[in-house]
């Protein structure tokens, strides 16, 4: 079952990348504690879409969502060291921490998850995009397939309260 608005988020282990500091792995009950966070997920790190599209627009409008008190996060089910590259090719700032869900962990535990094995892809996540409050679930926007509108980073910025 999917996540609902008002609801915590699911406590797993996950791996965290923050600039080109070390590959941290941390509960992420204790990641979103008191924090307001604006987490976007993709299907993959690399992927035409989310390395040309998506990612960037969080890159490019990361100093608005820190002015505003947010904290961003972006997630994929990929492994750490890909995720590491990714957040290097992307030129993410440090702060914008990409989440690396290597076994999908916390995708499925969202209900999230999507079946990519027809693109060779297995187990990944659905495109969405979300805000928490100290890991309340506020605002969920889930893409229809194929689309790039409601979890963009100018459209959670419109979302999302000042």
């Amino acid at each position: 079952m999917t996540i609902q608005i008002g609801q915590t988020l699911p406590d797993v282990e996950i791996a965290v990348i923050d600039g080109d500091s070390d590959i941290q792995r941390i509960a992420t009950a204790k990641l979103f504690a008191g924090r307001n966070v604006v987490m976007f997920a993709v299907p993959g790190a690399f992927t035409p879409t989310c390395s040309e599209r998506h990612m960037p627009g969080y890159v490019k409008h990361y100093a608005e969502f820190k002015a505003r008190g947010l904290d961003v996060y972006g997630m994929s089910v990929n492994d750490a060291f890909v995720m590491k590259a990714w957040a290097a090719s992307q030129h993410a700032p440090a702060g914008l921490k990409l989440l690396a869900d290597g076994n999908g962990q916390f995708t499925q535990a969202l209900g999230l998850e999507m079946d990519g094995s027809a693109y060779g892809m297995g187990m990944r996540s659905r495109r969405f995009a979300l805000y928490a409050e100290n890991g309340v679930v506020k605002l969920l926007n889930i893409e229809s397939p194929g689309e790039l509108r409601v979890t963009t980073a100018e459209a959670m910025l419109s979302a999302v309260p000042q």
